[in-house]
């Protein structure tokens, strides 16, 4: 299955960014997580159809209406078991 982590950097955090990556996430079929970093970015993990997953990165790029996004960074990951899930968790 796909699999691809985004770095999404701005005002990220505190602007309800990962509640509501989890919603847009759900309603595209995607299974991952979207926590916080330590550095005030948010780790996004996205897995499921290709498409599906570029639809993520295009709302990724607006996000939520309280959030500034400034970047989103990519990186294509290797499918393996460890990527395996059917829900999206907020970390």
């Amino acid at each position: 299955m796909p699999t691809a982590r985004f770095i999404v950097r701005g005002k990220v955090q505190g602007v309800w960014f990962r509640a509501s990556t989890r919603d847009e996430a759900a309603r595209l079929g995607l299974s991952g997580h979207a926590r916080n970093l330590a550095d005030g970015s948010v780790e996004v993990l996205a897995i499921g159809d290709a498409a599906v997953i570029d639809a993520l990165q295009r709302w990724l790029h607006a996000g939520p209406p309280l959030a500034r996004v400034d970047t989103v960074f990519r990186e294509n990951l290797p499918v393996d078991s460890l990527t395996k899930r059917n829900d999206f968790a907020i970390g």
